[in-house]
């Protein structure tokens, strides 16, 4: 049997902050204290854990978390992030602003969470496999 991934670990300058950023543009309940990090669930038991006490604001290297969602999903997440007033782009290197990328048939969207890290959101897989 294939290992499934039960958490990772985001640092953060604010994880509750960071936490809500998420949970907002996912549309998904407030986040949850645990232990010391503020957890976000997401699909398959798996959570997004948000720390702020592990490594120092300046020491915070970018990560990248990609989400795939249905169309349904999609429309709710980028009606959110245009409510909100977020730059976004059609591609992690910030090359198509306020545009939608239409990749494999399906959408996506990439937006940056207050830290700087790169969350993707997108309706049809682009991985080994899919």
């Amino acid at each position: 049997m294939p290992a499934r991934l039960d958490h990772t670990i985001m640092h953060s300058t604010d994880s509750t902050a960071s936490a809500r950023f998420l949970t907002h543009l996912l549309g998904a309940p407030d986040p949850e204290p645990f232990g010391p990090f503020v957890a976000v669930p997401v699909e398959g038991g798996l959570t997004i854990d948000y720390a702020d006490f592990i490594v120092q604001p300046d020491q915070i290297v970018m990560q990248h978390l990609a989400f795939l969602v249905s169309e349904e999903e999609f429309d709710g997440i980028y009606a959110r992030v245009r409510e909100s007033d977020l730059p976004y782009w059609s591609d992690p290197g910030h090359q198509g602003p306020q545009r939608l990328n239409h990749r494999s048939g399906g959408r996506g969207l990439y937006v940056d969470d207050p830290d700087g890290h790169a969350i993707e959101f997108l309706t049809v897989s682009e991985g080994p496999g899919s």
